[in-house]
């Protein structure tokens, strides 16, 4: 059996998993969902400090002072950048590394980089004006779906999304991410491909060919960008099936 940590996307805690993490417990997994610095229950530890860095201390220190060993780390969204810097930093901790709706995150760059100019340039005047120079509110749902697949909420866990969200520290979207960055040799690769991630893969985007070649599992589930929240039974199917194969 399994130890995953599972790491959530920006604005999320562990609550985001709490399904999928019973999911795996009943398969007989162990399943530790983490809330990183600044977000949910840890709201009150963030401040304009709170940087791609300390994302990466969480999960690091979260491993080491619970001792874990064979992990499969698991990202989600944003949480892809700061899994992809504890990754490199693991050694023989780390077993397999799981990117859902995402992907490794390039060294050297940061989460603005991702989008365009204009785009990037709205949110650091929105955190600027609205966020006390360092809080990223989660969007509405109508302006969310607009660059991610809203597919398969309905009005309750939307609410929930809505309801349980909480600012997410800028400085995690504007830090470049620094090595090491990649995971040793023998650690499994795999990627979860959610609608998003799939219409991506599928449209042979250059700098992600590499996630549809080995050593790269790939795995698709028909949902949209948080399946924890919409599909976490078949989630959880997945990730199980992804350490047995």
């Amino acid at each position: 059996m399994a130890t995953f940590v599972l790491v959530p996307g920006a604005w999320l805690g562990a609550w985001a998993w709490e399904e999928t993490a019973h999911a795996l417990q009943e398969r007989g997994h162990t399943a530790l969902p983490l809330t990183l610095t600044g977000l949910a229950e840890n709201a009150g530890q963030g401040g304009p400090q709170t940087d791609l860095d300390a994302h990466i201390a969480d999960i690091t220190g979260f491993v080491e002072r619970n001792d874990l060993h064979d992990v499969t780390l698991v990202a989600h969204s944003y949480a892809a950048a700061p899994v992809t810097g504890a990754a490199g930093r693991f050694g023989d901790r780390l077993e397999r590394v799981i990117y859902v709706d995402s992907a490794p995150f390039p060294a050297g760059m940061c989460m603005l980089d991702l989008m365009p100019p204009q785009a990037a340039d709205q949110l650091r005047q929105q955190v600027a004006s609205s966020g006390d120079g360092w809080r990223l509110a989660m969007p509405p749902a109508e302006v969310l779906g607009l660059s991610n697949s809203l597919d398969g909420l309905d009005e309750t866990q939307l609410d929930l999304l809505r309801t349980r969200a909480t600012p997410q520290p800028f400085g995690t979207y504007t830090q470049p991410l620094t090595g090491p960055t990649e995971p040793g040799p023998g650690v499994d690769r795999v990627v979860i491909a959610c609608h998003d991630f799939t219409g991506l893969l599928d449209a042979g985007v250059p700098m992600l060919a590499f996630l549809n070649q080995p050593p790269w599992q790939r795995f698709g589930l028909s949902t949209g960008h948080w399946p924890m929240l919409s599909a976490p039974a078949e989630l959880a199917g997945i990730l199980h099936a992804a350490v047995s194969s």
